[in-house]
């Protein structure tokens, strides 16, 4: 827990540096009397060796100015210069150095006060309450300070978080550094998932468990009483225990409770204290558990939209497929739940001319983008089904998309028309990547293709591949194979290899290659297989 500041009228620790013991005796007197703890040195070397060692900094220091070894000029510069030291307050005293000049040079040199002698024991006491009071508020200022750019730092931090325990650490962590805490816990819930995070101790790892709903509730019941809002509370650590088990308790516990509205669950957050808190105290627990909050609900609200975007994303793809007597296999993954979606496709359309296989992926991630794949997978199949060839079908998919998005919209797609028989194929791309062909031991990449969909104007050759026994064809996006610490040609040789040594079964095949090559991406993956056997002499 934090350190309580003393108040304006409270006794302090004083340091006096006087070298005539009579003087010495009758100021530290006076000061002892007046209920200060007081520290002696009788030359600058002894004050220098106190406020070195360990036993607590003075929180104002009396310097005489005629020293044996040193004025006290000398040792209020080397004071001041001194990081652990520099913010102690100096009080020159002297019967000698009594001169403006004197005064002056004292004051320019760090010192907060000057007294001439003789010295009247009134003023001496009624100069070290007017030190001690403004010294004490400039360091409450100054602690207060440094807590609110934690408090800052720390809600960043939640505010980054990118999922339930992310956001959990960076709260414990963020709530014992601005309270000051040796112990802290967070109770959160997303989704139905209630989870109390926490950590006891600076040398012991953060926590993290999940907790019965009731428990959450049993909390924020004790601390709202059914209200919305934000409230603390301060527990007795029996209290505490009986509401809630769990990690062991170091001292009373201040409880914070947030709950946004009724609708929602509520956030707590808990520090261990072994004295009573502050007000500030109360106000930055309060503050940094509704950033809690808040960061819990945008979460909340990211992760609602992500899956209502996502369900709206696979409602574009095919639920089923045509086979047309040839073995299919398809894997959609969706990127990561911190990544917008994309506009990754697949397709498989039984057309008078073949089964025409499709890969696309509309370029850009967001709700857009998903939009504009289920528009152009829906036009891509009116016009299979018309008829038209390849090459044709991606002449008029750009055109579509040069008219209904005049601003820069574009497409990669990649077509296979799987002529009847099966023992040839026509590739049209454009701008995709190159589809890959497994047959007798060895690997072919399709290479041949034209510009991107949407940019207008295009005319697109078809690359007429035969099949002559069995061939394995795989169209993928480019989700699956580009890794951003290697360039695509290295990813793609590398999926080549992969591929030639895969398993037999085409679904298994599929498995290995996502578990390869598919974890930790940011972008969706689609990968389309077909295992095709020529038909007849």
């Amino acid at each position: 827990m934090t350190v309580v500041q003393a108040a304006d009228g409270d006794p302090g620790h004083i340091l006096v540096v006087e070298d005539n013991a009579a003087n010495r005796y009758l100021l530290s007197q006076w000061l002892r009397r007046a209920g200060h703890t007081v520290a002696e040195a009788a030359d600058g070397a002894e004050a220098l060796d106190l406020l070195a060692g360990e036993g607590g900094l003075p929180e104002v220091a009396i310097l005489d100015v005629v020293l044996p070894d040193m004025t006290g000029f000398e040792l209020c510069r080397r004071i001041k210069a001194a990081s652990p030291t520099a913010d102690i307050p100096v009080v020159h005293v002297s019967a000698f150095a009594v001169t403006a000049a004197d005064r002056t040079q004292g004051l320019h040199g760090g010192a907060d006060a000057y007294l001439v002698g003789p010295v009247d024991s009134h003023e001496l006491l009624a100069t070290i309450t007017a030190v001690l009071r403004y010294t004490r508020a400039r360091r409450a200022a100054q602690r207060l300070a440094e807590r609110l750019m934690l408090l800052n730092e720390a809600t960043l931090e939640m505010h980054r978080a990118t999922d339930i325990g992310r956001l959990a650490d960076a709260a414990v962590t963020g709530t014992l550094g601005v309270l000051g805490a040796q112990a802290a816990s967070v109770y959160l819930s997303l989704f139905g998932r209630p989870m109390r995070t926490y950590r006891v101790g600076a040398q012991n790892p953060i926590v993290s468990e999940p907790i019965a709903a009731e428990l959450l509730e049993h909390i924020a019941q004790r601390i709202l009483s059914g209200r919305t809002g934000v409230r603390i509370a301060l527990m007795s650590q029996e209290q505490w225990r009986e509401l809630v088990p769990g990690p062991p308790v170091l001292g009373d516990v201040l409880v914070a409770a947030v709950r946004a509205h009724g609708g929602r669950p509520p956030v707590c957050a808990a520090i261990a204290v072994d004295q009573p808190p502050s007000a500030d105290d109360r106000t930055l627990l309060m503050q940094i558990t509704q950033a809690c909050a808040l960061s819990l609900e945008s979460l909340r609200n990211f992760a609602e939209e992500h899956a209502l975007a996502l369900e709206l994303q696979r409602s574009f793809l095919p639920t089923t497929l045509p086979t047309a007597g040839i073995e299919l296999a398809v894997r959609y993954v969706p990127a990561s739940a911190q990544a917008e979606i994309g506009g990754d496709f697949y397709e498989a359309i039984q057309t008078p001319d073949g089964l025409l296989l499709a890969i696309g992926d509309v370029v850009g991630h967001s709700l857009e983008a998903a939009i504009i794949m289920g528009l152009v997978r829906h036009a891509l199949c009116a016009y299979a089904i018309e008829g038209h060839p390849p090459g044709a079908i991606l002449e008029l998919l750009d055109s579509l998309l040069t008219r209904q998005y005049p601003r820069a919209v574009t497409v990669t797609m990649c077509l296979v028309l799987v002529e009847p028989g099966h023992r040839r194929l026509q590739v049209a791309n454009a701008g995709h990547i190159p589809p890959l062909l497994l047959a007798d031991g060895a690997a072919r990449f399709v290479t041949e293709h034209g510009q991107l969909l949407g940019l207008g104007r295009a005319r697109y050759g078809v690359t007429t591949v035969p099949v002559t026994c069995r061939t394995r064809l795989l169209l993928y996006t480019d989700g699956l194979v580009e890794v951003r610490t290697s360039g695509l040609d290295e990813s793609l040789a590398a999926f080549e290899a992969s591929a030639l040594k895969g398993p037999e079964d085409l679904a298994e095949l599929c498995d290995m290659l996502l578990d390869t090559f598919g974890r930790d991406k940011d972008d969706d993956i689609a990968l389309l297989a077909a295992d095709l056997v020529p038909e007849g002499p």
